[in-house]
């Protein structure tokens, strides 16, 4: 019979050291509501880790209950001077709970107690119902529970690295028995919880007396045949320290755990809560690990559907308001083969071949007659996939897509099934229900099945758009709807169709000129190191840095040093070696993702990049570029701004035009806070952050702010519009907690409007459940009210920093539509190409430009009208990096 394996995990320990194990990765790990993600991702990997390794019958999670505990009552300083929780850890914690009990486990906690006697307790009762005990900590305090059934794993580095302590490895590692490690403590004490211990003596003194004394009170027992010494003074003065010391550290094994062991039993994952969870938190990894039949949603028995399959078509099978729906089986739909396409109303639905119809000329005059309104799904991929077929689509009033991202940011599925469901309508299964997923996606073998979900679809369509457009007209966003997104929708795809040129043989000759650089460098580190190594081998490299060059050690793994980009940062001042590695690592990224990337997708026929913008994915209303994302290129180093070289012109004799947004944020809080000192900044023209630095060093001249003030001051605005915390700014200005919320405090004095919009946003959310742009689009936070302080606090943030970005991303838009309209009206060959952040990228004969100098800042600077103006900086040349 197999023997039962209990698994404990300490819950706050290894959250906080999974925080850290991707503390360098915060800002990427986030998800669609801006919610900090790394812990959890962490987390999880680390259990699923253990979970695969250990193959445990029974699981729980123990959390700390609160800061107080029974130990306070002896010792109210222990655990005193721990710096203070950084809220992009505390925001995750409830998310942690949700993700133990999505993974099938549970959690518990005791009021008074720490989790480590919760581990301890139910350790010692599984050990003598002969469990095999596994203990997962970040703490190496749980080691004094091992004996021959219980392990303990302490986290040593990361996510995957653990170090298993058995009572044979205490005995290697320290000569002691597992529970002399509570001795060891008594006499050495420990600073991470406050123990103080006996002065001056370390961890290794400790253990040399505990190897000849067994415990701290045989220690005390023969403390007067000792030789006379500082130690000897010590010990005897501090007995009751130590003694106290020895107390503190050691584990309640008999706690008052409501809990028993046998009903801990671990069934496996929870999906009903996982599914919906990964999909909040955007974890597409974890998500698609899962097996598909399991994902898929079946919805209720669906009704029978009728459609007519039509290779000709007549005049009778058009109207006006009918639904249009343009079948693909990828995302990419540049590049996808339209596999069918379907229109109709409620009585009639009507399903062709694309071939057939880029044919027929009723057809064609239906989709290109704009007095002909058409309700879809995803307008800009319809308008694109269909331009490919040489149709040329209009009259589209509806897009379910963009009006359900409306309606709710915090649902961006891009699935029409789901949508449909939410609002009601379940007659319409998902694609991965009747194509599958992933790489196995493709036609079902029954074609009929084909056509009918393509004819669902319509019926969806049909059904759920006058609901949506009623919600919207509720919700005063229709106009937003009508008059901005769909527009806009328009506008993005006649961009993507058009593309950009990029010139190939400039990202060839840049990538052996970026091969060169990176053989010279490699050359000046051998030179450096006095020897060749494999400089892409983290151990060889660990190797030469720690123990030929003798560095300082920063991190271990466990195959050697750590070489991470953060190890390396700190060293790079202590020997050039390591900022050349530095750079190396810098160009050889450059190298791979965009010289390399880039010109695997330059269209073989045009010559062109044509990335996709996706409208409905951030929940400010930012707009996304993917399959390439021409937003994300580094533009920091100059390598990496050279990658802008490659972008040209259509024609010789044109240039590239380049117009751009100053601090088009700032200006919206200026306007929407009313401050009146960060509106006259403004108005009058001045270095928005060298007059924060003024302000908040107290400077009486320009002159006297120093650059590093003036960076300081920028790191402080930009953090405000973010929702920043003294965490965030300290890590970002590599100063102090108190040094940043010191910053932090004086800013909002000196500007108090903002700290007074501030706190009305957050009262008016927790009032109405959302916060809006000033275009009305929502962002509803379901949190604002939480009981949970951390949760709440996020929200609250969110309800700060989402008007403002929201707002600017709104104005480009709007200034992007009335851009469009300008370029028509003067009858410009110029073409809007690209748009990057708070940049309108545009090409145009030579002729042109002087005219676009005039009039693509006056439409940007006259979008809309603010308590501020907008200033736009626009610039030209032969390439996109000549115009920035």
């Amino acid at each position: 019979m197999k023997k039962n394996k209990l698994l404990l995990i300490d819950g706050n320990s290894v959250a906080f050291r999974a925080f850290f194990a991707l503390h360098n990765s915060l800002e990427r790990f986030k998800n669609k509501n801006g919610l900090h993600t790394n812990a959890i991702y962490a987390f999880h990997t680390m259990i699923e880790n253990v979970l695969a390794k250990e193959k445990p019958s029974h699981v729980l999670v123990a959390f700390d209950a609160g800061k107080t505990t029974f130990r306070h009552a002896f010792y109210q300083e222990y655990k005193a001077g721990r710096s203070k929780t950084p809220s992009e850890f505390k925001e995750q914690m409830p998310y942690i709970r949700d993700l133990i009990e999505a993974l099938g486990m549970k959690h518990y906690e005791l009021a008074n107690y720490e989790a480590d006697d919760i581990i301890g307790t139910l350790a010692n009762k599984a050990d003598k119902e002969k469990f095999d005990v596994v203990v997962l900590s970040g703490d190496r305090d749980l080691t004094q529970l091992a004996t021959s059934n219980v392990k303990v794993d302490v986290t040593v580095k990361g996510v995957s690295e653990i170090e298993e302590y058995t009572p044979e490895h205490i005995l290697e590692k320290y000569g002691l028995e597992p529970l002399q490690i509570i001795d060891m403590k008594g006499l050495a004490g420990d600073a991470s919880d406050n123990i103080p211990g006996v002065t001056k003596i370390g961890e290794k003194t400790a253990i040399k007396l505990l190897k000849e004394y067994q415990t701290v009170e045989e220690v005390y027992e023969n403390v007067d045949s000792f030789k006379k010494s500082k130690m000897k003074e010590n010990l005897i003065n501090e007995q009751e320290i130590a003694l106290l010391s020895k107390k503190l550290a050691t584990i309640d094994i008999d706690a008052p755990v409501e809990i028993e062991v046998d009903s801990l039993g671990y069934q496996g994952k929870n999906l009903e809560k996982l599914i919906p969870f990964y999909k909040e938190m955007d974890f597409k990894t974890f998500l698609n690990k899962l097996a598909p039949e399991k994902i898929a949603e079946k919805s209720e028995p669906l009704e029978e559907m009728t459609y007519k399959i039509v290779e000709k078509t007549t005049l009778d099978m058009f109207e006006t308001g009918m639904s249009l729906q343009v079948e693909m089986l990828t995302d990419n739909y540049h590049t996808a083969k339209i596999e069918g396409i379907a229109w109709g109303n409620n009585q009639t639905k009507y399903v062709a071949s694309i071939e057939d119809m880029a044919e027929d000329e009723l057809f064609k005059k239906w989709i290109e007659d704009e007095n002909q309104s058409k309700r879809v799904y995803d307008a800009k991929k319809v308008q694109v996939a269909l331009k490919r077929y040489g149709l040329d689509i209009q009259g589209i009033v509806f897009d379910v897509l963009l009006a359900a991202y409306l309606l709710d940011t915090n649902n961006n599925n891009q699935d029409i099934a789901d949508v449909a469901s939410h609002f009601d309508y379940h007659q319409v299964d998902s694609d991965e229900l009747v194509y599958g997923k992933g790489a196995k996606k493709g036609l079902p073998e029954d074609v009929a099945l084909f056509h009918v979900h393509m004819a669902r679809k319509i019926a969806a369509i049909q059904t759920i758009s006058p609901k949506m457009q009623e919600l919207l007209e509720e919700k005063n966003q229709y106009p937003l709807f009508q008059d901005m997104e769909l527009p806009i929708a328009k506008i993005l795809g006649e961009m993507e169709i058009e593309g950009i040129k990029v010139n190939a043989q400039t990202l060839q000759e840049m990538r052996q000129e970026f091969a060169v650089i990176l053989q010279n460098i490699e050359e000046k580190i051998y030179a450096e190191a006095g020897e060749k190594f494999n400089l892409n081998s983290p151990k060889q490299l660990g190797v030469i840095l720690f123990e030929k060059m003798q560095l300082p050690v920063i991190k271990k793994t466990k195959t050697g040093y750590s070489t991470a980009v953060d190890v390396l940062e700190q060293l790079k001042d202590q020997a050039p070696i390591v900022e050349d590695i530095l750079h190396y690592r810098q160009i050889m990224k450059i190298q791979s993702t965009y010289v390399e990337g880039l010109l695997k997708v330059i269209h073989p026929t045009d010559g062109k990049i044509h990335t996709r913008y996706v409208q409905t994915l951030t929940q400010t209303g930012r707009l996304s570029s993917v399959d390439p994302n021409l937003q994300n290129i580094p533009i920091r180093l100059e390598e990496g701004r050279k990658i802008r070289k490659a972008f040209v012109p259509r024609k010789e004799g044109w240039q590239i035009f380049s117009s751009d947004y100053s601090q088009i944020e700032l200006r919206v809080l200026a306007h929407i806070s009313d401050d009146e000192h960060l509106k006259q900044a403004f108005l009058d023209d001045e270095d928005i952050h060298a007059s924060t630095a003024m302000r908040v060093f107290g400077a009486k001249s320009k002159e006297e702010v120093t650059p590093n003030m003036r960076r300081q001051a920028k790191a402080v605005n930009f953090g405000v519009v973010y929702g920043i915390s003294d965490y965030g700014l300290s890590q970002n200005l590599g100063i102090s907690r108190k040094e940043a919320q010191a910053f932090i405090d004086t800013y909002f004095e000196k500007y108090p409007g903002v700290q007074k919009y501030m706190e009305e946003v957050v009262r008016e959310a927790k009032d109405k459940g959302y916060v809006e742009t000033l275009y009305h689009r929502r962002r509803y936070l379901p949190d604002i009210n939480a009981r949970n302080y951390n949760i709440r606090s996020f929200a609250e943030r969110t309800a700060i920093n989402t008007p403002i970005q929201g707002s600017a991303a709104d104005i480009l838009k709007i200034a992007m539509i009335k851009m469009s309209e300008r370029l028509k009206k003067e009858k410009l060959e110029a073409t809007m190409l690209l748009q990057v952040h708070d940049e309108l990228v545009f090409e145009a004969p030579e002729s042109e430009i002087s005219r676009l100098e005039i009039i693509v800042p006056e439409v940007m600077e006259q979008a809309v009208a603010l308590h501020v103006p907008l200033k736009v900086d626009s610039s030209f040349g032969r390439t996109w990096y000549e115009a920035k």
